[in-house]
């Protein structure tokens, strides 16, 4: 049975299945901060889903980092660096991207399992 959080006409935000949750990709709900505003504000709704599937970052199989601008390298790393659980830091894969509003600065989709 596959299991679906906040559904949408769209999209869910999370789907459980056979032990692994799949998080759509996350967002800043305020696109006026910096990388590191925004990146922990991302971060946050990572936590926020993944407890609700009753995981944590520390079970993360996969995670995919679009920056809108990779001078923003640096300033999301400071933030990812001090969130990742030392010893469980995940595969991660960053790409510079347009993403879908220009205020938007970043966005991570995560895979954990549950």
């Amino acid at each position: 049975m596959v299991q679906r959080f906040d559904v949408g006409a769209r999209m869910s935000e999370m789907a459980v299945h056979n032990g692994i949750a799949w998080l759509a990709g996350q967002v800043a709900d305020d696109g006026s901060q910096d990388i590191g505003g925004q990146t922990r504000q991302v971060l946050a709704a990572v936590d926020r889903l993944l407890a609700r599937a009753g995981t944590d970052k520390t079970k993360i199989v996969m995670c995919q980092i679009f920056l809108a601008d990779l001078a923003d390298f640096a300033g999301m790393n400071a933030v990812w660096d001090a969130w990742v659980a030392p010893g469980h830091t995940p595969p991660r894969a960053t790409v510079q991207a347009p993403l879908a509003k220009p205020e938007w600065r970043i966005e991570v989709v995560v895979t954990a399992a549950v």
